[in-house]
């Protein structure tokens, strides 16, 4: 089975170094590299890839908000952000808005390949950089929350309905009400004000508002 691979980055040097990278795999078919986020939402449905190579910083629409956008339409897309940046806020706010993964651009040329191949076979990856700047969210030694209920926690603390969080997030609001209750019982919170604030105190909240 052939990956349909789509790289947007406005560096065409970055861009086509990876594109000639991928092109010496077999199982990999790079289908389009673009040069912004607004470009790969336009044309999401004529190139409908499997995975997106997705910069952060771009002009005009940048990869955070493109990465919503694109989930909010194809939530089986797979998202790899491409970055300079290895701090925790740039690769937790990635992951929690629907990253599969996060690489960093000075990798080794193979390791976007071992990338690809694991976000794919339904993982998470974070290259040795990355997850090396990651810390988790910390529950207090209870069970931690998973990549879902993290997406989640974000956009109930940004103030979202259950029924807006499920139309965000392409589920029903059915599934959004349990996890919403396993996140208050991994916290032990029982309000959603008082996420909201275990949000903010815990960083979760932290850069959302930059634009990416």
């Amino acid at each position: 089975m052939t990956t349909r691979v789509t790289i947007v980055d406005d560096h065409p040097l970055v861009a086509e170094g990876i594109e000639a990278i991928l092109d010496s795999y077999d199982d990999i078919s790079v289908v389009a590299t673009l040069s912004d986020g607004q470009s790969m939402i336009d044309r999401l449905d004529e190139l409908n890839p499997d995975v997106i190579l997705m910069d952060l910083n771009m002009p005009g629409l940048g990869g955070l908000s493109a990465t919503e956008m694109i989930l909010e339409r194809a939530p089986d897309t797979r998202i790899l952000v491409l970055s300079m940046h290895d701090t925790p806020e740039y690769i937790s706010t990635a992951l929690t808005h629907g990253a599969r993964g996060y690489v960093l651009k000075d990798v080794p040329t193979d390791e976007i390949k071992h990338a690809i191949d694991a976000v794919m076979r339904g993982e998470r990856y974070l290259c040795t950089g990355a997850s090396g700047a990651l810390t988790p969210i910390n529950t207090g030694g209870r069970d931690p929350l998973t990549n879902r209920e993290q997406t989640i926690l974000l956009q109930l603390a940004q103030g979202k309905s259950n029924k807006e969080v499920a139309v965000a997030l392409d589920i029903s609001v059915r599934t959004v009400e349990t996890h919403r209750k396993n996140i208050k019982r991994k916290l032990g919170i029982a309000t959603t004000a008082g996420l909201t604030r275990y949000a903010l105190e815990h960083g979760v909240l932290q850069g959302t508002g930059v634009n990416f």
